[in-house]
């Protein structure tokens, strides 16, 4: 797994996966709920997307899955985002590549 960042839509985008399943994406709502203490505020499921919203040290991002593009995290503001949200998204993006490597090899070595 390699973090990628993009900004093709106006804000910091971190694409966390791009060829996965929804059980990443469960697995990536657990570290987040249950190692980072954030609960998700709002979660909205359609049958090939999935967008669930959290604060990470006040700042309001999201979340997202979708069939066709990953699991990925951006500011729920989108393209009105600030600078410190876009840079919260950076910091969560960082902290779930090492934890994603650490469950990672715990899985190749058991």
């Amino acid at each position: 797994m390699s973090l990628t960042l993009r900004t093709d839509f106006g804000c910091t985008e971190a694409i966390i996966d791009d060829d996965c399943g929804l059980k990443r994406f469960y697995e990536v709502a657990s570290i987040l709920s249950e190692e980072l203490d954030l609960p998700f505020t709002s979660k909205e499921e359609d049958p090939d997307t999935l967008a669930w919203n959290f604060q990470y040290k006040g700042f309001p991002l999201t979340l997202h899955y979708n069939i066709y593009t990953g699991v990925s995290i951006y500011p729920f503001k989108f393209r009105k985002a600030l600078r410190k949200e876009n840079d919260a998204v950076v910091e969560v993006a960082s902290y779930l590549e090492n934890k994603l490597l650490v469950h990672q090899l715990r899985r190749y070595t058991a």
